[in-house]
């Protein structure tokens, strides 16, 4: 009987300081990850983000801190891929300092296979070696429009051609090394741009082949240093059967590849308008699965919600694969700081950022 009460209350208990006394007994910890994913800082910006690590995130709970580095750094393997202000090996050290003194994960992230162009411009890798270009017939547009008749969002490399991996493979290792870091995100988000039909090397090509391929060649190149690998996990739904679409989950047939790759890549489960429990189908194909809110409030709190929800019913194997929530920042760095130091909740990623992580505080 105290049982059957106990199911029936626990939606109403979740945030009002009991649910994480009452649940812990069953699980190892509800809250593995409580992350906040973030565009790193430009070298001007790097002591205020030191701050707010120290004095913001960590009092909050913060245990995990993705940074979306991409071309921010000064790469020494491939110094013609850094942005012309990049951050140095010495301001890295500084947020790497911060979060060991705040046992805050730090994984630094770089974007493989799509998002290697933004708008009518050029990331620096196709920039820099346009051989890797997955689309090179489709021209960057001197005005973007989306939607455009190339379906041009995001251009992608290749992943068949031959030398791509000799250069990309440098850059993550020496995220992975300056970071100190024994996780890398490869982002692998929104990525349309794959076995193109004008590609000589993909052309015909299983499209969900070719990223499940992509996914294990870097999983195994990550495994080789002893560090995991994350992803965003929308190429990974289907679009059409979910109701999705293609923003959130894949409408190219790359679905498919959830079935063909490692079950240690940690998926990051991306859903920004409703909080859609897909975490539960990535934890029941066997990965390890973080929620991730971007501009919502409620979203956010319903996310965490469901998350606590469902480790408190499952058995302890589908626990252990639920691991958190993460909110992402997509605006820049400083433009987040200078609206959280305001205190003026002008965009919904503070908000959210604020909503979500009054939660957090009250879960073990």
């Amino acid at each position: 009987m105290k049982t059957k009460k106990l199911l029936f209350i626990l939606p109403f208990l979740i945030f009002g300081g009991v649910l994480h006394t009452v649940a812990q007994s069953q699980t190892d910890s509800m809250m593995q990850v409580k992350g906040l994913s973030i565009a790193a800082p430009k070298p001007a910006t790097v002591d205020r983000f030191v701050k707010f690590i120290d004095n913001e995130l960590a009092p909050r709970k913060a245990n995990t801190l993705v940074l979306r580095v991409d071309w921010n750094y000064q790469y020494q393997s491939h110094p013609e891929l850094r942005d012309s202000s990049a951050l140095s090996k010495e301001q890295v050290k500084k947020m790497v300092e911060v979060c060991d003194e705040n046992d805050i994960r730090l994984i630094p992230q770089l974007n493989l296979v799509g998002h290697q162009s933004w708008a009518g411009n050029l990331g620096k890798l196709l920039e820099e070696y346009p051989e890797f270009d997955e689309t090179p017939h489709i021209e960057m547009p001197d005005e973007y429009e989306w939607p455009n008749e190339d379906g041009l969002y995001c251009k992608s490399y290749c992943t068949r051609h031959p030398e791509v991996h000799d250069v990309v493979f440098d850059l993550v290792d020496e995220l992975v090394t300056v970071f100190e870091a024994d996780a890398f995100h490869a982002g692998m988000d929104e990525v349309f741009y794959i076995g193109n039909d004008s590609c000589s090397r993909c052309a015909g090509r299983d499209k969900a082949k070719l990223f499940a391929d992509e996914v294990r060649r870097i999983r195994n190149h990550l495994k080789e240093s002893g560090t995991e690998m994350w992803i965003w996990g929308d190429r990974l739904l289907d679009g059409k059967t979910t109701g999705l679409g293609m923003w959130e989950a894949s409408m190219n047939n790359t679905h498919r590849a959830i079935d063909m790759i490692p079950k240690d890549v940690v998926i990051c489960d991306w859903h920004y308008a409703q909080a859609v429990p897909t975490h539960v189908y990535f934890a029941t194909k066997g990965f390890n699965v973080i929620s991730c809110s971007w501009n919502k409030p409620a979203v956010a709190v319903q996310q965490l919600q469901s998350v606590m929800e469902n480790r408190f019913y499952s058995n302890a194997t589908m626990q252990k694969r639920l691991k958190g929530v993460m909110h992402t920042v997509w605006s820049p760095c400083k433009t987040f700081l200078d609206e959280f130091e305001a205190q003026e909740e002008k965009s919904g990623e503070v908000k959210c950022f604020n909503a979500l992580f009054d939660k957090i505080k009250h879960v073990d």
